[in-house]
This record gives structure tokens, C-alpha cells and sequence, in this order.
């Protein structure tokens, strides 16, 4: 016999779906939340005597080994002053000098976007999540890997900006390489300020192009607010092993004089740029990731900066880099407790893979990457989405399948409710031993917000999805890609300030030959 009292619930369940994915592509504030807040706590691995031998060993380190700060005599100078012990390009610290020096940098700060509704807290309880950066070759089912173009730049900034699921628009969603090295920064930045309104990251490629990047922003907010507040983040990469050099330091004093987050990074592959052992890994990552943070606060105290983080391994027998491996991942629940220790907001993983296109290879290691992101407290997450082929590739369907895990993220981070409400007594009152709940009153009340709804999935039967013609995740997130940017509407921007930005952007392009290396 037929129950009649599931057949409202299944109709209205099946529209609220259709509603909620059409929010989930609108892009539209109060789709999602400007970010995420955490309910869950943190995954606790080593203990403080664990932590503190972590410590102790990376002040060896800087005391015994040192670091290369090159070619820039102001660093080396700021250094100097501060007690460190220069000869040459080698820099020492003595034991707790460095940690002493990162005192001042701030524990949370506010990211503001040119919407405020969009705005980001960087640490604390808040998780940000950013697309993928830095990505020559872009991919996609249709076309497959090419070059990445200013084209496909604009489309991601687009996708992004399109997809609540995502907080924050990103840096070098990928290269556009039919545009100069030397101007292509102006371009990126303003596709971000114009093709979306949320936060984003500027150049880092050159001192004079972070100048810049941060220039455009004064355009949008304003000088006074800029020097005030947060607006732009610049991802900042040591030269692992143990050496700054004047690129990277460069770009990271310009963020931190004008008063804006530098996200110190060092880039680790276990067996190259570090040993293979994940302690030694852990504590070279901490000692090259202070050293930058107290570069920002000797440039100016009080500046914002992100502890940043990026572990990985190696095929040993190949030399090739892997990603979503076990040993990075718990080697990041530690970086988190350290960077806790040091009360600096963290940037750790993301939806890191090799897999050269989006198969089951690829969102394995793209989970454990993630998942080890968000257990070890991180607040600013880059390549949440698109990460192919360990980062040469960002792929348009990658990027549609890592953004469907972010918004199951969203509710994986609200921990479990556990109100009277929750525990149904009076739908098992209502519904009795032995009968289905489809249909009760509790459920009618739940149905809207109980689980969490995949945008690219497929839950039907095998007849159902057989007969739709069988279509695969590759293609429905292909599908998703074409509907949204179809669907793209761009945000307002006010006319004097876009044309200002325009001016600046062609004036800075005319003034310099092109560079293509």
C-alpha cells in the first residue's frame, strides 16, 4: 500500500533543491556566509613538551645554521639592528630572538572587500576559502590543458565570485600568459576588482608590481582607509631551503609599510627543498615562516601577516612531487598547534593532487589535503578549488568539484546541534515504533536545512541516471561550469572609480616594453 503522506514531502524536497542550487549560483550576499565560522574544535596531535622540542629545534637552526637573506641590504640592515648576528648574507638569530620579534603582529584582522557584506576575518574561529593560485596551464573537458589567458583568468574570477561556497577571489587564479609578465598583474587586479566584489590577493612578482597592486586598491578605498585596514593579501614564498631572497622580501616589506598581510609561505617537498623526515620538515617550515613575519613587523609593527604553510612529499624513486599523502597532512595538524603557539592566523593545504584530470585520484588526495586543513585550525585556505597536476593546472571541473566539498565544509564546520529540538522526541511520539519518519511533522519542519545538498552529485537510481544518459561527475561539474558563467551577472562598480582604474591600468601598460620572462 502506498503511504499518501510521503508524497508532499517528496515533491516539496525536490523544489527546495532546485532553490537552494539556484541560490548557490546566484552569488548573490546572504546565499552563504561571508565566511566560515568553526564549531569544531581542533585536532590537538603533538603535546607541549612535542611542541616545544619543535621549537627548540628550529631555534637551533637559526642559531647554528642561519638563514640567507639576499641581495637586500635593507632587510639585512633591519635584521642587524635587531640583534641578529649578520656576516654577509647569513643571518643568526640567537634562541627566542625570532618568536620575540613576531610579538606584535596582530593574532585576527579583518580583510576588507570592496563589498562589505563580503568582508573576511583572517584567524581566530574564521575559515576563509580561496581558490587555487598560480597555475600556467588551465583545463577543461571540452578543450583539455592548454595555456592558461586573461580569458580564462576572468572566467575564474568569475566562477569564484559566482560560487558562495567560496569567500575570497583569489590571487593568480591561474597565469595568463598571452599578457606580459611585466603588466600582467594590472590586468589580474583589476579583472578581481571589477568581475567580483569580493577580497583578494595582488602581485608579489616584483616590489615595484606589489606597489601597484596595492596603488589600485588606494584607487578603490582610498589612501587613508588603505594605510588604516586590510585590503589586499600578498602570497609570499621563501626560497626553501633557508633563504629570503630580494624578490620575495621585497614584495613582503611593501605589503607590510603599507599595512597589508603578507601570507608567509615556505614551499617544502620532502626529499628537495627539505629533509624527508616530517619533523625536520616542521621545524625548517617554522623557522623560514618567523623569520618573514618578523621582517613585516620591523618594517612596521602591528602589520597584518598570515603563518603559512605548505608541506608536501616526494616519490622518492622519481623525484616527482605527491600531494594528499599522509605524512604533509599530519604533518599540518602540527604547524597548526605552532602557529596557535605564536597566535598568528594560518594558511595551511588545500585541495592539493598529481592527478593530471579530475578522477577519483584527485578528490582522494584533494579530501586528506582539506580535511587536514580545516582539523588543524586554518583560517585562510588557498587552492581550496581547482588544484590539478600539482599545481601547473587549474581545471574548470576540478574547480567545480572541490567548490561542491567546500559547501559540504560549510556544514562539516557547524559541528552537530544538540537542542531538545534536535533529539525528535515528539516525532517519535508522533510516528511510533516500527513507521518511517518521511512524513511527520518534525520532518516537514527539518526538511529545508537537515542535510546538506550536492550541487554536482547524482543520488538518483541506476535507472533514473542511466536513463538521463549516465552522465559522469566530469561532466555534470562541466555542465555547472557553462550554467554559471552563463548566468554571471557582474557586480556593480561605480563609474569614476572603474574608469579611474582603467586609466591607471593603461597608462602603467604604455609606460613600460612588454616583458615575456
Amino acid at each position: 500500500m502506498t503511504d499518501t503522506t510521503s508524497a508532499t514531502p517528496r515533491r516539496r524536497n525536490a523544489t527546495d533543491r532546485a532553490a537552494r542550487r539556484t541560490a548557490r549560483q546566484s552569488g548573490a550576499p546572504g546565499a552563504a556566509p561571508a565566511f566560515i565560522r568553526r564549531e569544531i574544535p581542533f585536532y590537538e596531535l603533538a603535546s607541549d613538551e612535542g611542541l616545544a622540542h619543535i621549537e627548540a629545534m628550529s631555534d637551533r637552526l637559526l642559531s647554528e645554521i642561519g638563514m640567507d637573506i639576499r641581495n637586500d641590504p635593507v632587510a639585512l640592515d633591519l635584521f642587524r639592528v635587531a640583534g641578529a648576528d649578520v656576516e654577509g648574507e647569513r643571518v643568526r638569530f640567537d634562541p627566542g630572538l625570532v618568536r620575540s620579534l613576531c610579538v606584535t603582529a596582530p593574532s585576527q584582522f579583518t580583510q576588507h572587500a570592496r563589498n562589505p557584506e563580503r568582508s573576511v576575518q583572517i584567524g581566530a574561529d574564521a575559515i576563509v576559502l580561496a581558490p587555487a593560485y598560480g597555475s600556467p596551464f588551465v583545463r577543461d573537458l571540452h578543450g583539455g590543458r592548454r595555456y592558461g589567458s586573461i580569458a580564462d583568468f576572468e572566467n575564474f574570477v568569475k566562477l569564484t565570485y559566482a560560487n558562495p561556497a567560496l569567500h575570497h577571489s583569489g590571487g593568480t587564479v591561474c597565469e595568463p600568459v598571452d599578457v606580459p609578465v611585466n603588466k600582467r598583474h594590472l590586468d589580474m587586479v583589476y579583472a578581481h576588482l571589477r568581475y567580483s566584489d569580493k577580497a583578494l590577493m595582488g602581485s608579489v612578482t616584483e616590489p615595484s608590481r606589489a606597489e601597484e597592486s596595492i596603488e589600485m586598491m588606494r584607487i578603490v578605498f582610498g589612501d587613508d582607509f588603505v594605510d588604516a585596514n586590510c585590503v589586499i593579501l600578498g602570497n609570499v614564498n621563501v626560497n626553501s631551503p633557508l633563504v629570503w631572497d630580494n624578490t620575495m622580501t621585497g614584495a613582503l616589506r611593501t605589503y607590510a609599510a603599507a599595512n597589508q598581510a603578507a601570507v608567509v609561505v615556505p614551499f617544502i617537498l620532502g626529499g628537495a627543498m627539505g629533509p624527508v623526515t616530517t619533523a625536520g620538515a616542521i621545524a625548517q617550515a617554522h623557522a623560514e615562516v618567523l623569520v618573514g613575519v618578523a621582517l613585516t613587523q620591523l618594517t612596521r609593527p602591528g602589520a597584518p601577516v598570515i603563518y603559512g604553510n605548505f608541506l608536501s612529499s616526494m616519490a622518492l624513486r622519481s623525484g616527482s612531487p605527491t600531494f594528499g599523502t599522509p605524512e604533509p597532512a599530519l604533518g599540518s595538524l602540527i604547524v597548526g598547534q605552532l602557529a596557535r603557539r605564536v597566535q598568528l592566523p594560518l594558511r595551511c593545504s588545500g585541495a592539493f593532487t598529481s592527478s593530471k584530470v579530475p578522477d577519483g585520484q584527485a578528490m582522494t588526495e584533494s579530501t586528506v589535503s582539506m580535511l587536514a586543513a580545516i582539523q588543524c585550525g586554518a583560517n585562510f585556505i588557498l587552492h581550496s578549488a581547482g588544484w590539478l597536476e600539482g599545481g601547473l593546472t587549474m581545471g574548470y571541473e576540478k574547480f567545480m568539484m572541490d567548490a561542491d566539498f567546500c559547501s559540504a565544509l560549510h556544514t562539516y564546520c557547524k559541528g552537530i546541534d544538540l537542542s531538545d529540538e534536535q533529539f525528535a522526541l515528539d516525532a517519535f511520539r508522533e510516528v511510533g515504533p516500527g513507521k518511517h519518519f518521511f512524513g511527520s511533522q518534525h520532518t516537514l519542519r527539518h526538511y529545508e536545512t537537515a542535510f546538506w545538498d550536492s550541487a554536482i552529485a547524482n543520488n538518483d537510481s541506476f535507472e533514473q541516471w542511466r536513463d538521463a544518459g549516465e552522465t559522469r561527475v566530469e561532466e555534470r561539474a562541466s555542465a555547472r561550469v557553462l550554467r554559471m558563467l552563463a548566468d554571471y551577472e557582474m557586480p556593480p562598480m561605480d563609474d569614476a572609480v572603474d574608469e579611474q582604474l582603467r586609466s591607471y591600468v593603461s597608462q602603467h601598460k604604455a609606460d613600460r616594453p612588454d616583458m615575456w620572462y
